[in-house]
């Protein structure tokens, strides 16, 4: 089959590959109909979490059922399903109490407490380098898809791929860091990064019953692509300082909720990266400071963009004399899909209409080269295998 793999930084290549085959009696075969490229894709693309081995990438996809294992009931050959991304048992304790993306049983091999740099990480996750389970992603034809009576969720064929496709990740990502801003009507919602999740995050805060959304952005095509969509409100980073703005929006006070939809790869100055060297530091944590200014005392900050190390000068004090709550992590798809797809169906919500680009998986090279680049304005890729 074609595949798009990973073979060095900044060096993904579509591969003929080995089909995937059932190797455990709760595995399934999916045809891949379509897949997306996230931005977290570009962490491994950039080599800001290291894969020494080819890779097929890829944790945003759907598709149609081709083959079960002897254990899998919930779904048969022809359902046409979409996959959460994170690979999770459904029976540890982790699973049972909800929290799927600490599964103590898909990553075996690099799985434990300490959630390490390089060591001891959480559940595995699709085509998310070896420390993350090295399963095979679905930026392919055919995926295996292990724990198949846990993950994959039957899809009505009154919605098209693009209607759905986002259930798998960035809708359920934007939705935990509204959840964990415990966001209940009235607020004030700054979402830093107007990328496809931060996009997402900012839909949401508006049905959760936000007063305010904010997206903040230094990309204009980004901006106008959240007053669109989210119909949110917008500040340039490079037009103004983010901070004061959001103070002078908020009567002094800042934000109720802010939301780090950005990670370790915001942008940074020359002195930034000299500093990121001198410290072994991956990427920023300008994001995630600039959150931390722009909240009101006694406010939330969500965190749903990666980050892959420890990091100089972390503002504990600042943290601790405002009475900040912190919550983060990855998002437990499992929990909130079912409800999620009963919002598409209800029309509560439109995902389909960030995408900028679909394009055959023959032309993955070139979609991760505009996507990282940040050419062409492109804000979200759909591969169609």
């Amino acid at each position: 089959m074609k595949a798009a793999v990973f073979h060095k930084m900044k060096d993904i290549r579509v591969d003929n590959v080995e089909d995937p085959k059932i190797l455990d009696p709760r595995d399934a075969i999916i045809r891949v109909t379509s897949t997306a490229i996230c931005g977290s894709d570009l962490h491994i693309y950039n080599g800001m979490i290291p894969q020494a081995s080819n890779m097929v990438m890829g944790h945003e996809f759907m598709g149609i059922v081709e083959e079960t294992g002897a254990q899998v009931k919930n779904i048969k050959k022809g359902d046409r399903v979409i996959v959460p991304f994170p690979i999770s048992c459904g029976s540890c304790f982790f699973c049972q109490h909800g929290h799927y993306p600490h599964c103590e049983n898909s990553n075996p091999d690099h799985y434990g407490p300490e959630g390490g740099l390089l060591t001891q990480k959480g559940a595995a996750l699709y085509g998310y380098t070896d420390l993350y389970g090295g399963y095979a992603g679905g930026q392919a034809e055919f995926v295996r898809v292990p724990f198949a009576d846990v993950g994959p969720v039957k899809i009505s064929d009154q919605f098209t791929d693009e209607q759905v496709l986002f259930l798998t990740d960035i809708f359920p990502t934007g939705y935990s860091a509204v959840h964990w801003g415990e966001v209940k009507g009235g607020e004030t919602v700054a979402v830093f990064g107007c990328g496809p999740v931060g996009l997402m995050a900012q839909k949401v805060a508006w049905i959760k019953g936000a007063k305010r959304v904010i997206g903040i952005d230094l990309e204009n095509y980004r901006l106008d692509m959240a007053q669109r969509s989210a119909k949110s409100e917008t500040i340039n980073l490079k037009d103004m300082d983010p901070i004061e703005a959001i103070r002078e929006m908020t009567g002094g006070r800042g934000a109720d909720v802010c939301i780090d939809a950005v990670g370790m790869e915001a942008d940074k100055s020359l002195l930034d990266r000299a500093k990121s060297v001198v410290h072994l530091e991956k990427g920023t944590i300008n994001a995630l400071q600039m959150c931390f200014s722009a909240v009101r005392r006694g406010g939330i900050v969500s965190i749903v963009g990666v980050y892959g190390s420890p990091y100089d000068n972390f503002p504990l004090y600042q943290i601790f004399d405002k009475g900040l709550t912190l919550k983060m992590g990855q998002a437990p798809v499992q929990l909130f899909v079912d409800e999620l797809y009963s919002w598409v169906d209800q029309g509560k919500i439109v995902l389909d209409d960030i995408i900028t680009h679909t394009l055959p998986l023959d032309q993955a090279s070139y979609a991760y080269d505009i996507f990282n680049k940040k050419e062409d304005n492109c804000v979200k890729v759909v591969l169609k295998p």
